[in-house]
């Protein structure tokens, strides 16, 4: 598993805005409105949440987005006996401060996304999705055109494309996703840049930010870069999609496995609407509607899950100060140690 690989590697490393905490209270239903799961009968949970938020990260546009997710938001709104509307962000940081301003109260996150919503946006995690095949991660990717001269110069068989964009970096144009992405940054950012004493910023002729996983497919697929971060979920879509766009695109790097999405509500929510998200969640089944979003269903989680993500990005920050040739050596010293004691904190 991730934690297991990265905790090693790390063991080698030199070493909110403020909830308002809201009781729940409850009514008599009207004859119309049934009550929802998870409450005594003859009572209605949380009567002030009208309608729910939730907020949808995005991974790609929002027209293919939409048609994905509005089934199932529906099958959450009659579940919870009261409109729950789907909030598709323009870009990660949307959702995380959209939660910490009470603008949506439930989120489908990233792994980063999340432990920077937990830090400042008072996200809690409750479930985690499995994938369709059953499996509870997946794996970031670099990717190219399978045309591009860079293929014949790799080893695919080795997937060491890593080590190819790093030695020919002033060579190459260059995508991340978002900053706030897990496979799209994060993950690339430690094991291929990081960890190679490389920072990107500078490292190549461009350098860009595309946003979603499907705009950095699309670039690859175009040829308007050399490189570009994804990963395996966006390529299972690609592939069921449009499978000659797939056929263009070639992965030159997997990462190690990385842990699946986690689904988080506002912490301060009254504990029986909570319930009744959490009860929504760990009970839906309904295949055709999950098979849309390429998942088979969900499985209980807590914050500490995600821990791995967590070590990952203090590991990138330690190896990000190692690699600062303009930071003092005093100064490196105590932020590297200060960094090591959040690391053990973890454990």
């Amino acid at each position: 598993m991730l934690k297991q690989v990265i905790t090693r590697r790390f063991a080698v490393l030199t070493l909110a805005i403020l909830g308002m905490s809201a009781l729940a209270s409850c009514t008599t239903p009207q004859a119309n409105q049934p009550a929802a799961s998870g409450t005594t009968a003859g009572a209605t949970c949380a009567p002030e949440f009208a309608q729910l938020d939730f907020g949808i990260i995005s991974t790609e546009s929002q027209d293919n987005q939409k048609p994905k997710w509005e089934p199932f938001i529906q099958a959450m709104s009659e579940q919870l006996g009261r409109p729950v509307k789907a909030s598709y962000a323009t870009d990660y940081a949307a959702v995380i401060e959209a939660m910490g301003a009470k603008k949506v109260q439930i989120a489908w996150y990233g792994g980063k996304s999340y432990i920077e919503a937990a830090d400042r946006s008072n996200a809690e995690a409750f479930a985690r999705v499995i994938n369709e095949d059953g499996s509870r991660g997946y794996f970031s990717h670099l990717i190219t055109n399978v045309q591009n001269p860079i293929v014949s110069k790799i080893d695919l068989t080795k997937g060491d494309g890593d080590q190819y964009v790093v030695k020919n970096s002033k060579d190459l144009t260059f995508a991340f996703n978002d900053p706030e992405s897990t496979s799209g940054f994060l993950v690339p950012g430690y094991y291929v840049f990081a960890r190679n004493g490389v920072n990107p910023d500078g490292a190549f002729k461009n350098l860009t930010f595309a946003g979603s996983h499907e705009a950095t497919a699309q670039a690859v697929i175009n040829n308007q870069v050399d490189v570009a971060t994804n990963n395996s979920e966006q390529m299972e879509i690609i592939k069921a999609a449009d499978p000659e766009a797939y056929k263009k695109i070639q992965v030159i790097w997997t990462s190690p496995e990385i842990p699946s999405d986690p689904i988080a509500y506002r912490k301060d929510l009254p504990d029986c609407l909570k319930q009744q998200i959490k009860d929504f969640f760990l009970s839906y089944k309904d295949a055709s509607i999950l098979g849309a979003l390429d998942w088979q269903g969900f499985e209980p989680a807590q914050d500490t899950d995600w821990n791995t993500i967590r070590e990952l990005k203090i590991g990138k920050e330690i190896m990000d100060i190692q690699n600062d040739k303009k930071m003092g050596e005093a100064d490196k010293a105590q932020k590297v140690a200060e960094l090591n004691k959040q690391l053990e904190a973890l454990k």
